[in-house]
């Protein structure tokens, strides 16, 4: 099943990126959306959209789901975005079929948080007293709707003290259209679980 999963996810790249880009064209959807003031949550970045970013967006950091193959054609790896003076973390998932593991979503939430104000960090983690590089973090996958909002909802939990419910609900109204499956949810619950629930 792992291979074929990972064969389907590989193979409906192309042609799945393609239906995103015309339904940003022909809907009301947006290629990302404001999470909160540090959080931006999107689809695949195209490097014509890196500069843009960094300017209107205050952009500092990109944390990808995605693997190598979903950055190769038309975004940026950990080198070219720190050309850019981009940090960049890849927490590489497999598109449809997976949801990112409990450590790749700490790691990920660790990261975002050096981004936030001192006063605003959310205490415990590795990163809650490095000094201030305020700005954003634009956190994606490939439509911005799955793999990316699960790490999202992580950050919300441990940043507000949410449940799933609430940090989902909470990114359904900055971005409709983010879609979660059983996994995602259960990693939801499980991180909340771990990390939320057990330091209350």
């Amino acid at each position: 099943m792992e291979m074929s999963a990972a064969m389907f996810a590989r193979v409906s790249f192309y042609p799945t990126l393609l239906y995103n880009v015309l339904m940003e064209k022909a809907s009301a959807r947006n290629w990302y959306d404001r999470i909160d003031d540090h959080v931006i949550l999107g689809a695949l970045p195209f490097r014509s959209q890196a500069n843009d970013l960094i300017a209107k967006e205050n952009m500092k950091a990109v944390v990808s789901m995605n693997e190598d193959y979903e950055l190769t054609a038309f975004s940026n790896n950990t080198e070219k975005w720190s050309k850019l003076g981009i940090e960049f973390l890849q927490l590489a998932t497999t598109d449809i079929f997976e949801s990112p593991n409990q450590e790749k979503l700490f790691r990920g939430v660790e990261f975002m948080n050096k981004f936030l104000p001192l006063k605003q960090r959310i205490g415990g983690l590795s990163t809650s007293q490095l000094p201030e590089n305020v700005g954003s973090v634009y956190v994606h996958c490939k439509a911005g709707r799955t793999r990316s909002a699960t790490l999202v909802g992580c950050y919300l939990m441990m940043k507000n003290g949410w449940n799933p419910e609430q940090a989902v609900e909470h990114m359904r109204q900055c971005r409709p259209h983010i879609l979660l499956h059983t996994k995602q949810w259960d990693a939801l619950r499980l991180f909340y679980t771990n990390n939320v629930q057990a330091k209350s």
